[in-house]
């Protein structure tokens, strides 16, 4: 089997903390890899990884057959990377961002306008391509940032939490857009904390929490681990709550769990249903709700880790105030003495920075490009 993503015994810490504990994880070329865990997991920093954008302290990682850390250079130039905030220069138009991006790629001008233009009709926004970013939606602002990382035509896309704050509409444009650029043959990884996102797109899943991978496979293997269907019942009194979750825990064992006005179980034994409506009827606790539904993948998360996902939170790897969730400190700089493209400080590589560029694409004409996350977009092509 053609694997276009690959890790086997990952390994990287920050200082006391252990983001990887040695991930082995495969994403299948042409498909979905859906990647899963609470906040902290290590989801962040596998991506980066991924990347090219840090380094692993052991273990191997592969992307298209070639190792993230002896073939980077080859990595970067096959892949696409969209982190969990829009990566876009407010003060430049959705043409503008697009064509810094292809400029700093090496595109000559003409093909990076060119270029351009395709994606904003692609992504929708021809009709804001001359507005300044600052002025667009969540949503478009999504788009336009989904659009930079195709601007170099990668065939493998890494997404973080990619849809985190948008409204369910934005979220299903995005969705849609996805479906489209996988059915064109891209293979793409994918994070998230909105379980249904998964369900939806991700043709594997794995599950990872304090840097290790608990559990992986198909959104629908994943639910049978946990009992494929779900018991619900609602008292008809509110006060008969507690006297229900017993009954039914009785019959169904710890996982049975109290829900707002609801009691849940997952069904691992056919007999669990009859069981449960005999016990209610011998203590005469009248239900005004009582059925069978499928496990959905917010239960695997909760079986799993023990709590549920908490959407719209940003990755935090590290797990102290002040950095983000790679192990890096918001100005940019990684805890482990590299800069966010993976280069040690003060060894400056090629294609870090474009100098001389005096074409009014978003670029200094004697200094470096000013858009640091285009910046950071752009190396992880070049």
């Amino acid at each position: 089997m053609t694997y276009a993503i690959e890790a086997e015994g990952l390994v990287k810490r920050f200082k006391e903390t252990e983001a990887l504990a040695g991930v082995d994880l495969a994403a299948r070329k042409g498909t979905v890899l859906g990647l899963l865990g609470p906040n902290g997991a290590g989801k962040t920093t596998a991506v980066r990884i991924f990347a090219t954008l840090l380094r692993p302290d052991r273990g191997r990682a592969r992307v298209a057959g070639h190792d993230v850390v002896g073939e980077a250079g080859v990595v970067r130039s096959l892949v696409g990377l969209t982190g969990q905030y829009a990566a876009v220069d407010e003060n430049l138009t959705g043409t503008e961002n697009l064509l810094l991006i292809g400029r700093l790629l090496g595109l000559p001008r003409r093909e990076a306008k060119a270029r351009a233009g395709e994606l904003l009709e692609r992504f929708q926004l021809t009709h804001a391509a001359g507005r300044a970013a600052k002025t667009f939606s969540g949503g478009m602002r999504r788009r336009l940032d989904l659009a930079a990382s195709l601007v170099g035509r990668p065939s493998i896309l890494f997404l973080d939490e990619p849809t985190t704050g948008l409204d369910p509409h934005s979220r299903g444009e995005l969705w849609d857009l996805l479906r489209g650029l996988v059915a064109d043959g891209a293979t793409a990884l994918l994070t998230t904390q909105y379980l249904n996102e998964a369900d939806v797109l991700a043709d594997d899943i794995v599950v990872i929490d304090k840097g290790r991978v608990i559990a992986e496979g198909t959104p629908d293997q994943l639910k049978a681990q946990v009992g494929g269907q779900v018991l619900e019942l609602r008292p008809i009194v509110g006060q008969d709550l507690a006297r229900a979750h017993a009954l039914v825990a009785g019959a169904a064992g710890p996982a049975a769990r109290i829900e707002g006005e609801t009691v849940t179980a997952p069904v691992k034994d056919p007999e669990l249903m009859p069981a449960v409506v005999r016990a209610l009827d011998r203590e005469g606790i009248a239900v005004g709700e009582l059925a069978l539904r499928r496990s959905s993948l917010d239960e695997v998360f909760l079986s799993l880790t023990g709590h549920r996902a908490e959407p719209g939170q940003a990755e935090e790897d590290g797990g102290a105030a002040g950095h983000d969730g790679d192990g890096s400190d918001r100005d940019g700089t990684d805890r482990d003495g590299t800069d966010r493209d993976g280069t040690d400080r003060g060894d400056t590589e090629p294609g870090d920075t474009v100098r001389g560029d005096t074409d009014g694409d978003g670029s200094d004409g004697d200094g470096p490009v000013r858009d640091g996350d285009g910046l950071e977009k752009a190396v992880s092509r070049s």
